[in-house]
């Protein structure tokens, strides 16, 4: 990711994976391909020019002007090298035929446009192109050659028409190459980003469901609990500092749970890890529930006492905000709580029988947060939650959860 090597996983305490940076890289170009070419067409005139002089052939003005046509098409090799080559051969003959013994050079021009031509449009093009410059080559060399067609002359030029070509298309793959693999790259390196930032962004909704969680069950209880300790203050006062107690370990215990959660936010991985709380914390769960006045009932099959972390954490935040919304819109009643291991999933029930309308005068309206966030969870490992109003009235929370998470929630 640009400016950072890695991202803090938030709820995890440990980095992230790395995000390696692609390097930028591209195939190695001329910076100035005009100038290159001007300078590769005046190095073939200089060099037909002296082999012309070295061999004391008279310097004659057809055969400068020849050398100089012969060595133009080089200068557009690059922005059409079909139509530079074609004329490469076309001059060559024009070249040869004014009878000029520079048999060396000669093939210079063609050579860098065939290069040229082959590294433009790769391998069929330099395959198609190779029997016709062989055949012209073989042509030219039976007409203006002195030499016989099966002899190392021969091999000599029918080289200089297959080599050049034959490096163009390995310059050509290359680049294809370092092209398909820098864009491999790049999409890995997206992709990365991409996993990073959604897992980042499904640590923070967990987060989110979390605090809501021990925020709400610790004020709809405080609430509750509140609520009895100013009705029963004047007739019962004991009663009235049992609740006032139950506030105080409530809110304490809350505060502890709330500073762990949030001290996962923190980008250091000295950060301690908060405890997993789960199944096995169900039974301190229903004390606190029973000391606001709802008389719950706890079956839990003994099965389902060694769940996967995140089974175990998910089954017991399920059944918290199920208590917690019993809670808040029924008041004291009737609960239910039912654990079961079923082949390979793990089946929770829980079931109120919703209060008398007395017993409500302490509900608020919800906002629906906490059966969405339910819902999230359960799907988060590959479950499923159903959740509505019982026919004989209260309300019921059905939550199957697979043994083995598909998906490997960090636990709180």
């Amino acid at each position: 990711m640009p400016g950072a090597d890695h991202v803090s996983t938030l709820g995890t305490g440990s980095p992230a994976p790395r995000i390696t940076r692609v390097t930028r890289f591209r195939a190695v170009r001329p910076a100035r391909p005009g100038l290159t070419d001007l300078v590769l067409t005046l190095l073939c005139i200089v060099a037909m020019g002296a082999e012309l002089v070295l061999r004391e052939q008279p310097g004659r003005a057809s055969v400068v002007v020849m050398i100089v046509l012969n060595s133009l098409p080089v200068l557009v090799r690059r922005q059409s090298p079909a139509v530079a080559l074609g004329l490469c051969f076309v001059l060559l003959f024009g070249l040869s035929e004014l009878d000029a013994d520079i048999y060396s050079t000669i093939p210079g021009p063609g050579v860098l446009c065939a290069y040229a031509l082959a590294d433009r449009y790769g391998r069929r093009v330099a395959l198609a192109c190779a029997p016709v410059g062989a055949a012209v080559t073989i042509v030219i060399l039976q007409v203006y050659s002195p030499h016989v067609l099966f002899s190392w002359s021969t091999v000599q030029n029918l080289a200089l028409v297959f080599l050049p070509l034959a490096l163009g298309v390995a310059a050509h793959d290359r680049r294809a190459w370092t092209a398909a693999l820098l864009e491999r790259a790049q999409a890995a390196e997206r992709n990365q980003e991409e996993i990073t930032r959604r897992r980042v962004s499904e640590e923070r909704l967990r987060i989110a469901r979390d605090v809501h969680d021990v925020v709400a069950h610790a004020l709809v209880t405080i609430n509750v609990q509140a609520g009895v300790g100013a009705y029963l203050v004047k007739t019962d006062p004991e009663e009235a500092h049992s609740a006032l107690r139950t506030i105080k370990q409530v809110s304490g215990d809350a505060l502890t749970d709330l500073r762990s959660t949030l001290g996962l936010l923190r980008e250091t991985t000295e950060t301690p890890a908060p405890p997993v709380q789960g199944i096995a914390a169900l039974g301190e769960l229903a004390d606190g529930l029973r000391t606001a006045g709802v008389d719950l009932t706890v079956d839990v099959d003994p099965a389902t006492h060694s769940l996967p972390t995140p089974v175990d954490s998910t089954a017991y935040r399920i059944v918290q905000e199920s208590l917690t919304n019993t809670l808040k819109h029924a008041g004291p009643t009737t609960a239910r709580i039912t654990i079961s291991h079923e082949q390979d999933r793990v089946q929770i029930e829980i079931t109120d029988d919703g209060g008398t309308p007395a017993e409500q005068q302490l509900s608020t309206s919800g906002s629906g947060n906490g059966l969405r966030g339910m819902r999230e969870r359960a799907a988060a490992i590959g479950g499923s939650l159903q959740a509505g109003p019982r026919p004989g009235g209260g309300w019921q929370v059905v939550a199957s959860l697979p043994l083995t998470a598909s998906v490997e929630v960090p636990a709180k």
